[in-house]
């Protein structure tokens, strides 16, 4: 296996795709790059399809069920990959980690409730909170020179006053953070100290780059996994995520029993029979080793563009890449309107990314890129992004 495998271009256009097929109405234009949607320009592995394949050559697709070796490659990738020993009966299922959130505030919290979210972070946290009636509480990040951290001394005070539930994007979606053991530590001993319930999006948890390590929240200490929910799935790290499977880990009975109700009451604890198979397909040695020639892929397209801007671009920030395969690119020094800046991208360089501003204000002046493509791609992309902002400073 090389990495040119993961540099072959795929044409997406016309399959219902919703990062290529719904560029003219997110856009304006469907000719831009697009670099948004947080899906990969990379085909599924092959080993992944070979089993859906299989599985499609019964003649019925009726109802099923997720069996022992479902849950066993569960079981298995978490302790294989991040050193977290579970308890099989702890998992259960969601379509996706937007839906799981929604079933976890309704089920563990009450209307008017107050849940603290840490922008700039991934937007249908702000949506999911507020379209559940809760009232949405924002502990910011702080930014030194692209480096991002928690501000505890402000999340202490916002628990102090009740907060009911916190959640946490680990690694960090947009920022790309990969939140240290001390970090966590402090983060969850807080929250149990004045019983918050955590919510832990660790759906990018596999795309980690040396040396750093992704570190399941719930494993720091039962003492925070007792108020913990994990919410993840191999959508992104093996590109599946059309399946609309994940799971959660909820080691704690009560709330994992207040969760599972939810997902009867909703109806949506079924999913669909090809997803388990992808998994099982996924969360093996082989899909490991998929991975780590996917990481090194994604390395370079990181430096890529880091060596770019470093060259041509040096007006355009770049938070470090820790983890994910998103770009976050400070355009402040510009200057510009975020009106203005949405209009030079889209207009004048062609490519389709994730306005900063909807990961909160404080994302305001800058915007995400996703590099999970082939590098040609990259390379266009650079050059248009060159022509556009080389003389605006």
């Amino acid at each position: 296996m090389t990495t040119n495998l993961f540099n072959i271009p795929i044409n997406r256009e016309g399959t219902s795709c919703v990062k290529y097929d719904m560029r003219d109405k997110v856009f304006g234009r469907n000719s831009v790059i697009p670099m948004w949607v947080a899906d990969m320009d990379i085909a599924t592995p092959s080993f992944i399809l070979d089993a859906i394949r299989d599985r499609l050559s019964h003649p019925v697709l009726g109802y099923g069920f997720r069996n022992d070796a479902y849950h066993s490659a569960i079981v298995h990738w978490l302790k294989s990959r991040h050193e977290w020993t579970i308890n099989s009966q702890w998992i259960t299922f969601c379509p996706g980690v937007v839906s799981g959130l929604n079933h976890a505030i309704s089920a563990l919290t009450n209307p008017t409730d107050s849940i603290i979210i840490q922008p700039p972070v991934y937007h249908p946290f702000f949506h999911t909170v507020e379209n559940n009636g809760r009232r949405l509480i924002t502990n910011p990040l702080v930014e030194k020179d692209g480096h991002y951290t928690m501000d505890f001394s402000n999340l202490e005070q916002h628990l102090k006053n009740g907060a009911t539930m916190l959640i946490l994007s680990n690694p960090h979606n947009p920022v790309g953070r990969v939140w240290s053991m001390d970090e966590l530590t402090t983060l969850g001993n807080l929250c149990a100290k004045y019983n918050t319930i955590i919510i832990s999006d660790e759906i990018h948890s596999d795309l980690i780059f040396t040396p750093h390590k992704h570190i399941p929240l719930a494993s720091v200490s039962d003492t925070i996994a007792d108020i913990t929910i994990t919410f993840s799935s191999p959508s992104k790290t093996f590109n599946i995520a059309g399946l609309a499977t994940a799971f959660a880990v909820i080691s704690n009975r009560e709330l994992r029993g207040k969760y599972n109700r939810e997902l009867e009451k909703t109806g949506s604890g079924m999913g669909n029979i090809l997803g388990p198979i992808a998994v099982e397909a996924a969360y093996t040695n082989q899909g490991e080793a998929w991975l780590n020639e996917l990481l090194a892929h994604l390395k370079n397209n990181e430096q890529m563009v880091k060596q770019f801007l470093h060259t041509k671009l040096p007006q355009i920030g770049l938070s470090p890449l820790e983890g994910t395969y998103l770009l976050w690119l400070d355009f402040r020094k510009f200057k510009l309107s975020d009106k203005d800046l949405n209009h030079i991208l889209i207009s004048n360089a062609s490519i389709g990314l994730n306005h900063g501003s909807t990961f909160g204000k404080e994302g305001e002046g800058f915007q995400r890129m996703n590099i999970a493509c082939p590098q040609e791609t990259i390379v266009v992309a650079l050059e248009k992004l060159e022509a556009a902002f080389s003389d605006l400073y």
